[in-house]
């Protein structure tokens, strides 16, 4: 055979190959058109290439029983959502201005996310990484049962190894510990940091970890919650992860700016329940955890706050928590304050806060005055700038590096967790927010919003206008890149 009937061989098998990828992603995956769009470009203009990006980078997860809930499971988690609905239905009143007046939100969260709504949970705010992780190592001395602790990054630095030694001691004492971790997110974790926990008894688990440790088919699907539960009694949630520059002690980014919520109350059961559900479907053999072996709070807490726990992911039909974050924005009648590291929103995001700035609402975004991703940093200014034409004040933090990620509408209700504005965790990352409807800690969050802009400086029309042709450049660039950021 002629080496060019070879050539065009293998052409037309690559061809074929590509257009039977091409069907796949057309036809069997329920994707955004842009999305789609952009794959199906990237399959026909780089053959092979392009296919060995899809597998790691393209490939959606099945949205069909994700965690491999039981039949019995199902559907009491059907009854309970059910009966709630009805119960939110049937006791509107005006003695409970935060259940009238968002009623839509709670049905909202409860019908796509499956959030519960609690109202006996008493909430500490943490904007410190010392005074969080003080907390977390004092509570963790005193668990008496079960300590389950989930992060997106572990580093094995002082901080990493305190909290790791921390549960050693704990797991010597007969206490059960379960530690998971996202391999991507922790990659430099050696592999036996965690061995003389598991000699103590300890369990740990990694999230979609490699295959053969070589290669990550899921590297664009990563775990990004932070989550610790102790004793079924108490839970934190929120932005930092382990690590000394969580401390403030790394010099490139100086203090770190996060904050984390410590839960008491019925929340608490929301959130194990979420780390059940990561926990199983970390586990090597697939086999269902008994939901026995696991502590939950069985009694009523003294606290008055009511808190839905609300979680997304790529195994997802819909985007839940950015639909919250829109439904938020949408039901401001005076103000919004936004903190986050990156502000990279899609289309119904910025439609959102346009509508909610023409109609009179106060919209503050607070973002960090340092890159810690240069493309993410310049895309941010970008979208950023474009609200500023809308009446948006947008706040660039100047004491270190901000990595909060919170809302707080009319200072009535206000959400911490996990989730960055930005395309990744809208659809990619696996993540978490904790919804308060309590005025006096939306108040608080309000608060240390105001703290955080006395040290920060204002991104004025005119100002963004005096930006040079350079960072121009890069903000049209990143601009383009965004939906991969």
């Amino acid at each position: 055979m002629e080496i060019s009937n070879i050539i065009t061989m293998i052409a037309s098998i690559i061809i074929f190959i590509n257009l039977l990828l091409a069907l796949g992603v057309l036809f069997f995956e329920k994707r955004d058109v842009g999305y789609t769009w952009a794959w199906l470009l990237v399959l026909f203009f780089l053959p092979i290439v392009g296919f060995l990006i899809y597998i790691f980078l393209g490939r959606s997860l099945k949205q069909n029983n994700f965690y491999g809930l039981t039949a019995e499971e199902q559907k009491m988690l059907k009854e309970e959502v059910d009966t709630q609905l009805k119960l939110i239905d049937e006791e509107k009143r005006d003695d409970l201005p935060w259940l009238k007046n968002y009623d839509d939100l709670i049905t909202m969260n409860l019908r796509s996310s499956h959030g519960r709504l609690s109202e006996d949970n008493e909430i500490f705010v943490f904007n410190d990484g010392h005074k969080k992780f003080d907390a977390l190592l004092s509570d963790i001395q005193a668990a008496k049962q079960e300590i389950n602790v989930q992060y997106y990054i572990i580093q094995p630095d002082h901080l990493g190894k305190r909290l790791r030694d921390a549960l050693i001691a704990k797991a010597k004492e007969g206490v059960k510990v379960r530690v998971l971790y996202d391999e991507v997110g922790s990659k430099k974790l050696p592999s036996k940091f965690f061995e003389d926990l598991k000699q103590a008894g300890g369990e740990v688990r990694v999230f979609f970890p490699s295959f053969l440790k070589l290669v990550n088919f899921r590297i664009n699907n990563r775990n990004h919650r932070k989550l610790v539960i102790i004793d079924g009694d108490l839970s934190y949630i929120g932005g930092f992860n382990v690590g000394d520059e969580y401390l403030g002690e790394n010099k490139k980014f100086g203090y770190w700016r996060d904050t984390h919520l410590k839960i008491h109350g019925n929340a608490v059961n929301d959130i194990q329940i979420r780390f059940i559900m990561d926990w199983h479907q970390a586990g090597k053999d697939k086999k269902h955890d008994d939901y026995k072996d696991f502590c939950f709070h069985l009694e009523k807490h003294h606290g008055t706050s009511p808190v839905q726990v609300v979680s997304s992911g790529p195994n997802s039909e819909t985007e839940h928590l950015k639909n919250m974050y829109i439904k938020m924005i949408l039901s401001a009648k005076e103000s919004v304050c936004i903190q986050t590291p990156y502000f990279i929103p899609d289309t119904s995001f910025m439609d959102a806060c346009k509508m909610a700035l023409l109609s009179g609402v106060d919209i503050r975004i607070m973002i960090p005055c340092k890159p810690d991703h240069p493309f993410v940093y310049w895309a941010t200014w970008a979208y950023a700038g474009d609200l500023l034409k809308y009446g948006a004040k947008i706040l660039l933090y100047d004491n270190g590096f901000l990595h909060a990620k919170t809302i707080v509408v009319d200072k009535k209700i206000a959400s911490v967790g996990t989730m960055n504005i930005d395309s990744r965790s809208f659809r990619l990352n696996f993540e978490v927010s904790a919804i308060t409807y309590d005025e006096k800690v939306a108040e608080e969050l309000y608060s240390i919003f105001e703290e955080d802009c006395a040290r920060s400086s204002e991104l004025t029309t005119a100002r963004y206008n005096k930006r040079s042709l350079w960072i121009k450049f890069k903000e049209n660039i990143s601009r383009l890149l965004s939906p991969i950021l």
